[in-house]
């Protein structure tokens, strides 16, 4: 089977999102990339049961390689990340993370850029930007979202959603739940009163300290 292991992430990191909170039913998709073919989750199929053999695979024109079910409506969106978006420090862009998370998706009700709440924004970028609204599974969409990922890792959908991508599943992932929590911190404060927000330089300091965060091997 081609792509066994992008299609076993997809099938783990699918179940996550759901157990997670991040979507409800089979809505939000993923997706692992390896070399010129996509591994992505399937239309309407529910993740509790989703096997790698049901994950299809694509190449970055649509066209699918192996499988027998059809890829997610939100497979225009996926590719356009791969065939476009660029990660700001140039690594690799390997993986697709598309949630329904309902405190990004209040917030992209509200604002045009996720506000300045915590440093871990710059999870995302210097900022997290809201793509302005398109119907779902569209060109227009992923246009949309193209625009509000230019030197970024994430954006918020409006009125939809949130998509992020990394090097691996692991990472966009991480960063999809960053983007949640941040939201959800914002919604809270501004329940209570008026937040307090970082300044833009900040967000930018924290920017370049994640570039060295976590373990690095020391060179033999």
């Amino acid at each position: 089977m081609i792509l066994a292991e992008e299609r076993a992430a997809v099938c783990e990191y699918a179940r996550r999102m759901t157990s997670d909170g991040l979507v409800v039913g089979t809505s939000g998709n993923v997706s692992a990339r390896q070399g010129e073919l996509v591994a992505v989750t399937p239309t309407g199929v529910d993740y509790a049961g989703l096997r790698p053999e049901d994950v299809p695979v694509v190449g970055l024109d649509g066209e699918i390689v192996d499988g027998s079910l059809k890829p997610t409506s939100e497979l225009p969106m996926h590719l356009t990340v791969y065939r476009q978006a660029a990660d700001p420090d140039g690594k690799a862009v390997s993986a697709v993370v598309h949630t329904h998370s309902v405190h990004a998706t209040a917030v992209s009700t509200l604002v045009t850029e996720v506000p300045s709440i915590h440093y871990m924004l710059a999870a995302i970028g210097p900022t997290a930007r809201v793509a302005p609204y398109a119907t779902y599974g569209t060109e227009e969409l992923a246009k949309a979202m193209l625009e509000a990922l230019e030197g970024r890792r994430g954006c918020l959908l409006a009125n939809h959603g949130t998509t992020t991508f990394g090097d691996s599943l692991g990472s966009a992932y991480s960063r999809a739940q960053q983007l949640e929590w941040v939201c959800q911190v914002w919604l809270t404060a501004r329940a209570a009163g008026t937040p307090n927000l970082l300044p833009p330089a900040e967000i930018e300091h924290v920017v370049e300290k994640l570039r060295g965060y976590g373990q690095r091997q020391n060179p033999a």
